[in-house]
């Protein structure tokens, strides 16, 4: 083992500072600094080069975790992003956004054994960022062309990359990290063609008929609802109604619905619904809109949250109220929402996610002032075969799409599905697995199917 690791001992954990909280909350951008060059090579040193490495083995892309942290601390870095790159096609957003303390600095064995685990997510981020501004990932474009295959992706929003573009906000992936991988895959000869329906503009059968496979990875975007008294009243969203129209007037567009204040957090009363991750950036949203209080309901307790802990304590840093152990009853208002009346919940037996089933507290009504309420409670398929005119299209029970989970097609013949439209809502890290198993699937389909050819003449 060389010298420069198992420095966990002698060095402790340090983080990229955080921007202090007072100039964070008043604008939109990343809220940590960059790691300098000599502080990514002393908490690459911190790895302790285990034998088994737990964090690759919670990490769903397999990155090769430690190698690259090895690699980093002896300086290496444009070894240490190609090895970071072979397994991860966009380290750069899973640097910045992935839950890390859920997944591989979780899991690390130093974090286990007391020692603060490394900083896993600020080197990988640290690693891309270098590679860009050093030019190294411009090669990969023209390896991408070299592939020999011509890619088409169908969007149905204005610019590409969905999610990313207009679900997180900025503070957290800024939006010019997504545009230069966007520019790369357009290099790369991959052709985007945006504002697209599919069964609308075209049917699922007449892109079947232009291209050799087609792949479904639209995500789920259709927001659970919140079945209670009140739920018609006005000033009541989904949470990507809310963060999209933060994002696009972040852009630079126009967007009646936040100009007219109808999607403005500034100088209400908000309160979020939900513990998860989408919740956290509601929440951290409204406080940079400077609305008049944020304050956030939780079913369960702070320990049970689904949610990175790393984003909820820098929601509390950020002035934002949790009230936990509470579920809306009732929304209460003339024509628009004025109050949600709650009720205290007390956590009982585990339910079949083994965490505490919440139990309401008969008589522990409490109302609450409200303006705006956020709605975060996840997000479920769209009726796709209805959407895409392709009855044909076989679904689950939950309206996600089925496939045979070896190579990744659909019902139909070389139409292949991939991401949270099969999984469920789900993590980015994940949608980059599916993306990257279904491209392996789709190759083997295309020359199983050159073969046939060439076999039948």
């Amino acid at each position: 083992m060389k010298k420069e690791m198992l420095q966990f001992i002698k060095l402790n954990q340090q983080t990229p500072n955080k921007r202090k909280t007072d100039k964070r909350k008043d604008d939109f951008n990343e809220i940590y600094n960059e790691f300098i060059n000599e502080k990514a090579k002393e908490q690459s040193s911190r790895c302790s080069q285990c034998g088994v490495p737990f964090c690759q083995i919670h990490c769903p892309l397999s990155n090769n975790i430690p190698d690259w942290l090895k690699l980093t601390a002896e300086g290496r870095i444009k070894e240490a992003y190609e090895i970071s790159q072979s397994t991860n096609n966009m380290p750069e957003v899973c640097g910045r956004i992935c839950p890390q303390d859920r997944l591989c600095e979780g899991n690390c064995v130093i974090e286990q054994s007391g020692h603060g685990t490394v900083t896993i997510g600020s080197i990988e981020k640290y690693i891309t960022d270098t590679a860009w501004e050093q030019g190294w990932i411009k090669a990969c474009a023209e390896e991408l062309r070299k592939l020999g295959y011509q890619i088409t992706i169908y969007d149905r929003y204005d610019r590409p990359g969905g999610l990313l573009i207009y679900g997180i906000p900025n503070f957290k992936l800024e939006k010019f990290v997504v545009e230069r991988r966007t520019k790369l895959l357009k290099d790369s000869g991959i052709k985007f063609i945006q504002n697209f329906e599919v069964g609308k503009d075209k049917t699922l059968d007449q892109l079947r008929e232009e291209h050799d496979t087609v792949l479904i990875a639209t995500g789920v975007y259709k927001a659970r609802e919140i079945k209670i008294p009140g739920q018609d009243l006005k000033n009541i969203y989904p949470a990507m109604d809310f963060l999209t129209a933060s994002n696009k007037k972040g852009l630079g567009d126009k967007v009646d619905l936040f100009d007219n204040g109808t999607l403005n957090a500034e100088g209400k009363n908000v309160i979020v619904i939900g513990g998860g991750d989408t919740a956290m950036d509601c929440v951290r949203t409204a406080v940079r809109q400077k609305a008049k209080s944020v304050k956030c309901l939780y079913r369960r307790d702070r320990e049970n949250m689904p949610g990175s802990a790393r984003e909820v304590g820098n929601a509390i840093e950020e002035g934002v109220e949790f009230i936990w152990l509470t579920s809306p009853k009732r929304f209460l208002g003339k024509d628009k929402v004025e109050e949600v009346e709650i009720n205290k919940m007390v956590l009982g037996e585990p339910d079949s996610s083994g965490r505490k089933k919440p139990v309401i507290q008969k008589g522990s009504e409490v109302k609450l002032s409200a303006d705006l309420i956020i709605k975060s409670l996840g997000f479920d398929p769209e009726n796709l075969p209805k959407l895409f005119n392709a009855n044909e299209l076989a679904v689950s029970k939950w309206g996600t799409i089925k496939i045979d989970l070896k190579t990744m097609q659909t019902n139909l013949d070389g139409v292949f599905a991939a991401g949270d439209i099969v999984r469920g809502a789900s993590l980015v890290v994940w949608a980059i697995r599916d993306g990257r198993d279904a491209a392996i699937q789709i190759e083997k389909y295309l020359n199983n199917k050159a073969e046939k050819t060439f076999q039948a003449a």
